[in-house]
């Protein structure tokens, strides 16, 4: 393998030195062996300066971007990282804010109620107690009325028979035979009031 390597190398050699002579007749002067020297200088001070100029002042700007951006990237991270551990947390408060209100107006809810209920169950037994007593003050009423009531009653049937008989007849009538008649009456009714 090393003899081939060696034979194309040198008929390598053999075609560029061909085309180089055919350069030089044909006026490409970077072909000419006479300037490569100064060619191989010129090349390797423009490369040298290039990379001087590359290395010394535009990559270390470009590293010191790239670490700033890095490092900015970094804080950005940290900061977004803080925030979300921040906003997780004020949710969670915010959650237990919002737990706790539920329940505190679910008893609020739950003591309102028991208190309106007690207040209207309390107002419903004064009501009751209240028409209670009125209904016993009306039956007591009802009771002295229903004494009463036929001595009343008879009283101004013997008086109005009296005054009708009187208008009638011309002359006075003895309330004792009224009395008599009204209270034989009265008793009959009772009876059919009573029956019924």
């Amino acid at each position: 393998m090393d003899k081939k390597y060696f034979i194309n190398l040198i008929f390598l050699n053999l075609f560029f030195s061909k085309e180089v002579f055919a350069a030089e007749s044909g006026g490409m002067p970077q072909l000419d062996p006479e300037f490569w020297i100064s060619q191989i200088f010129w090349l390797t001070f423009t490369f040298g300066i290039l990379y001087l100029v590359l290395s010394k002042l535009i990559l270390p700007k470009i590293s010191a971007n790239l670490e700033l951006r890095k490092s900015q990237i970094q804080e950005n991270i940290e900061a977004a990282d803080k925030q979300r551990e921040d906003s997780e947390s004020k949710l969670r408060e915010y959650d237990e804010i919002i737990s706790k209100s539920k329940l505190d107006a679910k008893k609020i809810f739950k003591e309102t109620r028991e208190k309106a209920l007690k207040d209207i169950n309390l107002k419903k037994d004064t009501l009751d107690e209240q028409i209670n007593e009125e209904l016993k003050k009306a039956e007591i009423e009802i009771n002295s009325l229903k004494k009463t009531a036929p001595e009343k009653i008879n009283k101004i049937a013997i008086e109005t028979s009296s005054e009708i008989l009187k208008n009638l007849m011309g002359t006075e009538i003895n309330n004792s035979s009224i009395s008599a008649i009204v209270d034989d009456l009265s008793k009959k009714n009772e009876r059919k009031y009573y029956d019924n």
